[in-house]
């Protein structure tokens, strides 16, 4: 039986941290982080989201700044928000929350926060960053997803060095930074998509199989080395028929119980990377809290 990475554990103990430390910035400095939420339109998915990422920034002592615009907004309308939000001195971090309505533009919203504000670690400046940094500097504002993906794997306490990782999915917010992350770990990192020739036989091999890919439970148990650690970040909602009634269920992109047979530690979804996630948004804002500060 494999191990159980507690996503929801792991994310208590790195809020606890933050609230601790942050209430010593507060004593020292008499300010706290300041974080911008930015939502436009009412997806519900979102909507929820974006209640997750406030409370638990509150429970920090992090300052939140809502701002929850109209599906109508334009892009230009938008831009001139994040500008302001940029001058903003009670402002540390500015999260934009996506998806955004189809008449604007992600990238250029995205491009336009100022890359010391940048919560989410999406700003081509910090990407580069990320690329270069010769080790996984504590300072970087790094994506939250792939970097509490990191923490998970460290939390394990095994050597991370020449392990053989395979990344499924290249994503500039998950595939990506994973495959950066995991190369400044020193292992030998493989990003594989959709596009793979034989992709269930490269993931066999890995010694640490991410899940990225957005496909519901596409990892299966032949996918898996004997005794891989498997880290979830998939989050599908599919149809489940329960004697009669249809009822909509949350899984990941790896076949839970197939795989929990192989695998020597396995996340799971929900309460895996999710939590890990926001908790490094949190995590980010303190950091651009404190380099404001120098």
């Amino acid at each position: 039986m494999s191990k159980i990475i507690d996503g929801k554990v792991l994310a208590q103990r790195l809020r606890d941290n933050l609230k601790d430390e942050i209430n010593k910035l507060k004593e020292q400095y008499n300010e706290v982080p300041g974080l911008a939420v930015v939502q436009v339109g009412n997806v519900a998915a979102s909507s929820v989201y974006v209640k997750a990422k406030t409370k638990s920034a509150l429970e920090v002592g992090i300052k939140v700044i809502d701002h929850h615009l109209n599906e109508e907004t334009t892009q230009e309308e938008l831009l001139i928000l994040v500008d302001k939000l940029n001058n903003q001195d009670n402002v540390n971090g500015i999260l934009v929350q996506l998806p955004l309505p189809d008449h604007i533009n992600e990238q250029i919203v995205l491009d336009s926060i100022h890359p010391d504000k940048d919560a989410d670690g999406f700003h081509p400046l910090n990407v580069g960053k990320l690329s270069i940094s010769p080790k996984n500097d504590e300072n970087l504002l790094i994506p939250c997803t792939p970097y509490g993906c990191l923490l998970m794997l460290k939390s394990l306490n095994i050597e991370l060095k020449g392990k053989d990782a395979v990344v499924i999915g290249r994503s500039n917010i998950v595939g990506k930074p994973m495959a950066q992350l995991l190369l400044k770990e020193s292992c030998t990192v493989t990003i594989a998509h959709s596009k793979t020739k034989d992709l269930a036989g490269l993931c066999s091999k890995a010694d640490i199989l991410v899940a990225a890919v957005g496909r519901p439970e596409i990892v299966r148990e032949n996918w898996v080395k004997e005794n891989a650690i498997v880290i979830d970040v998939g989050i599908n909602r599919i149809e489940e028929k329960i004697k009669d009634n249809i009822k909509n269920k949350l899984v990941g992109d790896v076949d839970f119980l197939e795989v929990e047979k192989k695998a020597s530690a396995i996340t799971p979804v929900p309460g895996g990377v999710g939590p890990m996630t926001i908790a490094c948004l949190l995590r980010n804002t303190t950091i651009a809290f404190k380099n404001s500060l120098k």
